[in-house]
């Protein structure tokens, strides 16, 4: 079986004001709250950042 993509599910515990601002945000957009969420992981920056010294 060919798949785009393997699922992993994952449940996040969000505090009741940033439940609330990921439901506005999502009613204002129109968008569902797992594809904001994933919008927000993948700009996540992988590489670390060097430390000054």
């Amino acid at each position: 079986m060919n798949k785009k993509w393997a699922v992993k599910r994952i449940t996040i515990n969000l505090t009741s004001n940033e439940a609330e601002k990921l439901e506005k945000y999502c009613n204002v957009t129109g968008r569902p709250a797992t594809d904001v969420i994933r919008e927000l992981i993948r700009s996540l920056k992988t590489e670390v950042p060097e430390k000054d010294s």
